[in-house]
């Protein structure tokens, strides 16, 4: 009903909002004491609802965080009804304020205002419903099996959620690619009357999130680039669940974000909503710096007990506790209570704002389309997921080659053929784009205009030597539509494993690009020579990982990945040339669709013995193949340059390339055993790393950790014997090279 009563007509609400602006309560004396005293009651019922219902929800499910919703209630209130641009009506709107709940374990306060607010559920194909995002009995369901009130907020899980946050750091961090994604959003579409982009993005911090690396290294970026429209909210409550902050920092805060480069204000009582809205005004006039806002709080405020006490964390405050807070709170001792008025105030307030400029916003996307229709057909494309047509025109095929290119040179090159026919692909690197070779050509730095280095329309990113920021911008890129990419060494991945399973838990189709692959990388040593990288991307479910053999693989892996729309991949790339197979004597690259592909093989019949390999590998595997056919051996030799996407097909096909008749299997990867368990079975046989390498030229490397032609055809001769090397063996190898150190 609340909604009926609200939405009778956008010209009618803007005429009533001109009558009383926020501007005129905060900064006129006059307004400022006539007031009404009916709208501030109404603010405080918004509140204490919120509070309540987060105490109602933890206690129901027994399990939950209800002291920083509590403490955090008026911050959310002031921010949602009084500042951001949001349409409950339509959150998938594109110019839309961001909010972000950093500190995911307070999910009951988003929920809860996702409720209030009214926020409507969505179609897959992003058209609004009559039905709520949160219902009342989702919120009684907190945190039960398949509630979309989870524990965590999950994106795509519950309506209104911009992403999945919980483990701390991660929210804010990936905000600051929210904010960047504004910056090009209005950069490359906004025209002279025609302000299509520009919105704002909010995230709310604790002292968790604070404390994380990651936001050191996303604040020191953000500031770089002058994002002026990111705000930071800090929960300054001084408790984490160990108990008081004092026990594990000490430094000024406030002061590191102004050596950042960040506007910093503070709010003294987190319950004074009045000041709460004079610091987002504040935040609003900056023109130069992002700003954090330092919210002084109480946990759990109002609880008889539990109030500035880490027991209201993580655990929920009792029943005696609940009823006594709500009577502090001269609120009803009633469980999920919810009066209509309280709807109908925030309601109101945010139809007047964000929903009369949302249907604005689409009037103005429609005049734009007609006066710039070029840009309008891209920008349409873009908002609905639809590559350009012919985005793949660039692309061409390399030629035999027996010296060939390094995969990271091809795939550099395939890299810029997307990047012209798919003019949303952005990205950089962790410092290493001259080696990484994932500059694009012919585009801009993304830069404040004012550096003179760049503009915010370039699609070239530097993050700087911030791998962990990376890859949560990145996300942030991605969650606004945009293509973005990322890159660095591969054995740097761990630096960066958080965000890259936030995307795949997202399903958000970030590209995470990896050189420099394995011990090949040589003189560097140890230290830059992954081992375990590949088998631990592999374990992350939903992440395809990408190993291509040669130049022609990295062309159809790369027309593989861009459609993709849910789905994170990681492309890891060789610093060494591989040949370019003779695609004559060898079979299609596009075999790389498939994820595995029979390559090579010395008859039509059943084989005697299978080889598989990924990168790479894939031609120590044909030399190797060579030798055995010679030998009189029926062999296989099968490129896997996805062992993800391989194992997704149909099994008729898998036992087509991996008869299950042909027990006699060798893999042959510079990594750990782990990932080819499951295709070579217990009868197979792993030629790969069993510990750290050494330092020394590449080749004399790979030849004293057993990557040679001869040390695939013994393996493949044990196999076929049926003895294939035992499991203690590896144990041997790897004890081996733990007591060199004591044998110097």
């Amino acid at each position: 009903e609340a909604d009926l009563r609200i939405r009778d007509g956008c010209d009618h609400a803007m005429a009533e909002a001109k009558m009383l602006t926020i501007e005129d309560i905060i900064f006129g004396a006059k307004e400022r004491k006539s007031l009404d005293k009916d709208s501030k009651q109404k603010d405080e019922l918004v509140i204490s609802c919120l509070r309540s219902l987060a105490m109602d929800a933890v206690q129901q499910a027994n399990s939950g965080h209800p002291g920083t919703p509590m403490a955090m209630a008026p911050v959310a209130y002031a921010l949602w009804a009084r500042i951001l641009n949001y349409d409950p009506d339509s959150p998938q709107w594109m110019n839309r304020d961001r909010f972000v709940l950093s500190m995911g374990h307070a999910s009951m306060l988003l929920y809860g205002l996702l409720h209030v607010a009214g926020v409507k559920e969505m179609t897959q194909e992003g058209h609004s419903t009559e039905k709520m995002a949160v219902s009342l009995d989702d919120i009684r369901n907190f945190r039960q099996l398949g509630s979309r009130c989870p524990g965590h907020p999950e994106f795509g899980e519950t309506g209104g959620v911009e992403m999945t946050t919980g483990p701390l750091g991660q929210g804010v961090a990936t905000s600051v690619g929210m904010a960047m994604a504004s910056k090009w959003f209005a950069s490359n579409f906004n025209k002279p009357d025609f302000p299509l982009f520009g919105f704002d993005v909010f995230a709310l911090a604790g002292d968790g999130c604070l404390q994380e690396g990651v936001s050191a290294e996303a604040a020191s970026l953000a500031g770089h680039l002058k994002l002026n429209n990111l705000c930071w909210i800090w929960d300054n409550n001084q408790i984490t669940i160990e108990g008081n902050t004092a026990w594990a920092i000490s430094e000024d805060i406030p002061t590191r974000f102004i050596a950042y480069g960040w506007n910093v204000l503070r709010v003294g009582d987190a319950n004074d909503v009045e000041a709460l809205t004079r610091a987002f005004l504040a935040f609003r006039r900056e023109q130069e710096r992002p700003t954090l806002i330092v919210v002084d709080s109480h946990i759990a405020w109002g609880a008889p007990t539990k109030q500035d006490s880490f027991h209201a964390h993580g655990t929920p405050l009792g029943e005696k506790e609940v009823a006594a807070t709500k009577h502090i709170y001269n609120w009803p001792n009633e469980k999920f209570l919810v009066p209509n008025e309280v709807k109908e105030h925030l309601r109101q307030q945010m139809a007047q704002r964000g929903g009369c400029n949302c249907q604005q916003w689409e009037k103005m996307l429609e005049e734009y389309k007609t006066q710039y229709p070029e840009e309008g057909k891209l920008l349409q494309n873009l908002l609905d997921g639809r590559l350009p047509d012919n985005w793949d025109r660039f692309f061409e095929s390399f030629p035999a080659d027996p010296k060939g290119l390094a995969t990271r040179q091809s795939s550099s090159a395939c890299l810029n053929y997307v990047s012209k026919g798919m003019p949303w692909l952005l990205g950089g690197s962790a410092d290493l784009a001259n080696s990484c070779l994932t500059t694009l050509k012919d585009a801009e730095d993304f830069l404040p205009p004012a550096s003179r280095w760049g503009h915010y329309r370039g699609r070239n990113l530097h993050f700087g030597i911030r791998e962990h920021a990376m890859g949560s911008v990145m996300n942030g890129l991605a969650l606004c539509k945009l293509r973005p990419f990322g890159s660095t060494f591969l054995v740097f991945s761990d630096y960066m494993r958080p965000p890259i399973r936030m995307a795949a838990i997202m399903e958000v189709p970030s590209i995470f690009i990896f050189t420099h692959d394995s011990i090949g990388v040589g003189e560097d040593g140890p230290t830059h020579q992954p081992v375990e990288q590949l088998c631990s991307l592999r374990c992350i479910p939903g992440l395809s990982v990408f190993r291509p053999a040669d130049a022609n693989e990295c062309v159809e892996m790369w027309k593989h990945i861009v459609p993709l729309q849910d789905e994170p991949v990681a492309v890891v790339l060789s610093r060494q040339a591989l040949p370019t197979l003779d695609r004559q004597k060898f079979s299609s690259a596009s075999g790389l669709h498939r994820g595995g592909y029979i390559l090579h093989d010395s008859s039509s019949s059943c084989p005697d013995l299978i080889l598989m390999a990924s990168g790479s590998e894939v031609h120590l595997m044909l030399e190797a193949h060579e030798v055995l056919s010679q030998q009189g051996v029926n062999v296989r030799s099968v490129s896997m340059p996805c062992l993800e996407l391989f194992k997704m097909q149909p099994q008729d096909y898998i036992d087509e390339v991996l008869p299950r008749q042909c027990r006699a299997r060798v893999s042959i990867e510079a990594g750990r055993h782990h990932s080819w368990g499951s295709l070579i079975g217990i009868d197979g046989e792993h030629v790969g790393m069993i510990s750290f390498g050494a330092s020394g030229p590449s080749k004399r490397v790979q030849e004293e950790y057993g990557f040679t032609k001869q040390a695939v055809v013994n393996a493949a001769n044990r196999v076929m014997s049926g003895r294939p090397q035992e499991m203690s063996t590896r144990a041997l190898g790897l004890l081996s090279w733990k007591k060199r150190r004591l044998s110097k």
